[in-house]
């Protein structure tokens, strides 16, 4: 397949060198050749990519075809084993190939480079070959360069014709040219915009001055020229005189004496215009601002500037008319008197002196008014003096103003004085109060301000009323003879309103109020009882708290009043359920009746708090004075429980203790009576031991716990009686009684050696603890067992030698001379047989 598919190549290239217009391609039958078309803008000088499909083809050829020619040539082409670029590549540019791929990458792409690129690619596709023919039309853009901008004068009139032309030497079509007008205050705008590269400006005036520049963009760039200026010469136009301080008049302008006057002469003119001052016809001044110092009233008069354009020798001329004035001192006065009976207004005003006369006119309310509601009362100087009488009731609105005008021609702004007639700016204000003797409850009604004064009087139920007063009127009527729901009105009446204005006072007997008619806490608490007066124009007497129990609450330790006149606040302090649980009263009354509210409190016990176990009961000493305890909860969540109360209570006493000197009377009484359980309260909810001291040691006592829960008191835990300590101190005395026997055993067994080793040197304490030993053998040396006693002394020496240390001593003892022998003398060894005589020393350890 892929052999067909280059001999197609080979064969194809050939047919695509000549220059006839049609263009075949020889495929099998069942083959399909698929076609793209696209079109690639590029840049001169800049790099470009031209796109051979999305995959590596297995052949492929890229040709160019230069505009205006038929000729296809190839550029590169890969038959399997390489791309191979062609010498035609060297005249389009840096190409290269991008790998893994058949696009064509164009660096430094030249002109020459714009034409029509075909990449035939060809894909040995299994079952069936793919063929593609990419048609990639490159555009080659050049950027335009930095425009230049010629103008045909810099300098016009104003009315004349000029052009402006915005040359450039390259780019690629089409251009587009932007001329910007730069004013002198930096503001940019478009002036004019085209296709072409002049344009022609007819009429020229002198808003075309400024800057200038030139904006050539294509579709690659956009380039700025330098700014060019255009000045346009004209003028000078009909000059503009401003006269400082400014004060003009129907005749012109207007100064006051003695001031300093400044004129300033401004004409528009390019170049600028050369100013002359003219007095009546006379030159008097070269510049634009001519000043005058303490005008005087002969400077009245005539002056003119005189504008000229040297360059054109233009001129243009403007004359004003300038008058001296001085005013009247001060300013005008104004006065508003009341006239028929407080139901009409008079209005004065007057301002003498001044050259000329001022002018005086009422402004504001008055200009409402019809001449013939006005009635000008006397008009003794129509011009310094007038007076005016204002109708009465309704033609005057409410808040008028009236303005007196003063005007004179020496002053900058004409001078006024004014006048207020006005009606009260509240409402009628209407309150009750009672007196401190609450014999008498009094009405106020009062409208302050306002001119003039209102009428005020009161109209109540039962003829209750009294008659009209100027500004405030108080009726006062009998403590508890006001009626209750019965509106009193107060009214009052101002001469500029037609209508007559109200304020209604209903009388009730107080309400209250509470934030919660139903009032839960915990014992032990404290709880706060609210009740608020509803707003209400007629005053109440105190508010005043009943408890449960209907008795008058007053500041204690249980309770704590905080009040004002318009609310009653009662605290229950340490609530108790059985105690402080029921309905409160909140009660007070006024003039017109009393009124009461109820509020109930529930007071709620805590939660019941886990049992509590004691696991350890016992003396810490054999003095049994102090007994440690350990318990243990059966429930150790936190938040169940607050603390403990550990009792314990006298149960016995032992034998001989009852009546002892140390027992108090009440000590023995108290065991006479029932038992009585001492408390120790723990505060601290962690704790799970405590040790109770100052116990009677010969008494016995049983030890009880107690789980507390705020006021929630639990059950108790099953009574113990203490165990007594393990005595560890038993093997410690005996091993040291032992100890002390053995040390003194030996120390009298080594004495004893002592002596009996030297009793030739100690005869006489070997006697006192043995006896006189050689003195019994001296008496019995005549008998005729001499040889035994002998023998026999023998043997007590060396009883007593060193080689015989026990703890016990045998001695001879002699025969009795007077006991004669009966029977047969025996042998030698039997006759005067030895006695032993043990003596034994006991040792006593201490």
């Amino acid at each position: 397949m892929v052999a067909q598919l280059l001999g197609l190549a080979f064969l194809f290239l050939p047919a695509s060198l000549v220059t006839s217009t049609t263009y075949e391609v020889k495929i099998d039958e069942n083959w399909e050749v698929l076609y793209r078309d696209t079109s690639v803008y590029g840049v001169l000088g800049k790099a470009v990519i031209l796109e051979c499909g999305t995959t590596l083809p297995d052949v492929y050829i890229w040709s160019f075809t230069k505009p205006g020619t038929e000729a296809i040539k190839a550029v590169v082409l890969d038959l399997g084993k390489g791309p191979r670029i062609q010498k035609l590549a060297k005249t389009l540019g840096r190409l290269s190939i991008i790998s893994n791929s058949a696009s064509v990458s164009i660096e430094q792409l030249p002109a020459a480079a714009h034409g029509l690129y075909t990449c035939q690619a060809f894909y040995d596709m299994p079952g069936e070959p793919v063929v593609y023919y990419y048609y990639v039309h490159l555009t080659v853009r050049v950027p335009v360069s930095k425009p230049y901008l010629l103008m045909s004068d810099v300098s016009p009139v104003e009315g004349s014709t000029m052009w402006m032309s915005c040359n450039l030497e390259n780019g690629t079509g089409p251009i587009r040219y932007v001329w910007q007008h730069e004013t002198r205050s930096g503001n940019i705008s478009a002036f004019a915009q085209g296709n072409t590269g002049v344009i022609n400006v007819t009429d020229v005036n002198r808003n075309h001055t400024g800057w200038y520049r030139c904006v050539a963009s294509n579709a690659v760039n956009s380039e700025t020229s330098n700014r060019l200026w255009l000045d346009t010469i004209f003028g000078p136009d009909i000059p503009q005189i401003d006269v400082t301080p400014y004060s003009i008049t129907e005749r012109g302008y207007s100064a006051l004496e003695r001031e300093t006057v400044s004129l300033l002469c401004q004409a528009q003119s390019n170049p600028a215009s050369q100013y002359v001052w003219f007095y009546n016809n006379s030159q008097i001044y070269t510049g634009p601002q001519l000043t005058i110092t303490k005008i005087l009233r002969m400077h009245t008069g005539d002056y003119a500037c005189l504008a000229q354009n040297t360059y054109l020798n233009t001129r243009s001329r403007k004359t004003i008319s300038l008058t001296v004035y001085y005013p009247p001192d001060g300013s005008p006065s104004c006065s508003v008197e009341p006239a028929l009976n407080h139901t009409s207004l008079r209005l004065l005003c007057s301002w003498p002196g001044g050259f000329p006369s001022p002018s005086l006119h009422w402004s504001g309310q008055l200009k409402q008014l019809g001449q013939n509601e006005v009635n000008i009362e006397q008009q003794t100087n129509p011009v310094t003096n007038t007076a005016i009488l204002l109708p009465p009731e309704g033609l005057v609105s409410n808040n008028s103003l009236f303005t007196c005008m003063g005007s004179h021609l020496a002053l900058k702004q004409p001078t006024e004085c004014s006048t207020r007639t006005y009606i009260p700016t509240a409402e009628p204000v209407c309150f009750a109060y009672v007196t401190n003797s609450k014999q008498y409850l009094m009405l106020s009604c009062s409208w302050d301000g306002g001119a003039p004064k209102a009428l005020v009087w009161w109209e109540g139920p039962g003829e209750q009323g009294k008659g009209g007063q100027e500004n405030s009127n108080i009726l006062i009527l009998r403590y508890g003879t006001a009626r209750n729901g019965k509106p009193y009105t107060c009214y009052a009446k101002h001469p500029l309103l037609v209508q007559t204005k109200t304020c209604r006072l209903t009388l009730e007997a107080p309400q209250l109020l509470t934030r919660s008619r139903v009032v839960s806490v915990y014992e032990g608490s404290d709880v706060q009882l609210t009740c608020n007066l509803r707003d209400n124009y007629l005053p109440v007497s105190e508010i005043t708290w009943f408890n449960n129990q209907g008795v008058d609450v007053r500041d204690t330790s249980k309770y704590a009043l905080l009040r004002t006149s318009a609310w009653a606040n009662l605290t229950v302090r340490d609530t108790k359920q059985t105690q402080d649980s029921g309905e409160y009263r909140c009660t007070t009354s006024n003039a017109v009746g009393g009124t009461d509210i109820n509020v109930t409190l529930v007071v709620k016990r805590h939660p019941m708090p886990p049992n509590v176990t004691l696991v350890s009961v016992m003396y810490n000493s054999k003095q049994r004075n102090e007994v440690e305890l350990e318990w243990q909860l059966e429930d150790e969540e936190p938040g169940g429980w607050t603390g403990f109360i550990l009792q314990h209570v006298w149960v016995s006493e032992r034998p001989g203790r009852r009546g002892s000197n140390n027992d108090s009377k009440e000590e023995a009484e108290e065991r006479i009576g029932p038992p009585v359980w001492y408390q120790n309260i723990i505060q601290d909810p962690e704790v799970r031991s405590h040790t109770v001291g100052r116990l009677t040691p010969t008494v016995t006592y049983q030890f009880r716990i107690t789980p507390v829960n705020h006021r929630t008191i639990g059950h108790p835990s099953a009574a113990k009686t203490p165990a007594e300590p393990s005595y560890n101190a038993y093997p410690a005395v005996i091993g040291a009684a032992i100890g002390g026997m053995f040390i003194a055993a030996l120390i009298t067994v080594l004495l004893l050696v002592f002596i009996i080793r030297n009793r030739n040197n100690n005869p006489r304490l070997h006697d006192l603890l043995f006896g006189s030993q050689h003195s019994q053998s001296r008496e019995n040396i005549n008998f005729p067992e001499d040889e035994v006693v002998r023998g026999s002394e023998g043997d007590i020496e060396e009883i007593g030698g060193p080689s015989n240390l026990g703890l016990t001593m045998p001695l001879p003892r002699a025969a009795s001379p007077l006991a004669p022998s009966k029977t047969p003398s025996p042998s030698p060894g039997d006759d005067n047989e030895p006695v032993n005589v043990t003596i034994t020393v006991k040792a006593t350890g201490s």
